[in-house]
């Protein structure tokens, strides 16, 4: 069985029709991410655990 992703934009979405980010669809071990302008033209899967600390990574970078 394959699992369908249920895509959500992130809050951060910039534009007037909040389609200049990234979605994100989470699934039991992982988690999946698209172009929000391109969503056809392909994904990048991860695990969950690695998706995790790359999250944590971002909240703790300064600019």
């Amino acid at each position: 069985m394959t699992e369908t992703p249920r895509w959500r934009k992130s809050s951060f979405s910039g534009g007037g029709d909040g389609n200049t980010c990234v979605e994100i669809a989470a699934l039991p071990t992982r988690v999946v991410i698209r172009d929000s302008k391109a969503p056809s033209q392909g994904t990048v899967t991860i695990p969950v655990r690695s998706f995790a600390a790359l999250i944590q990574s971002l909240k703790t970078t300064t600019v």
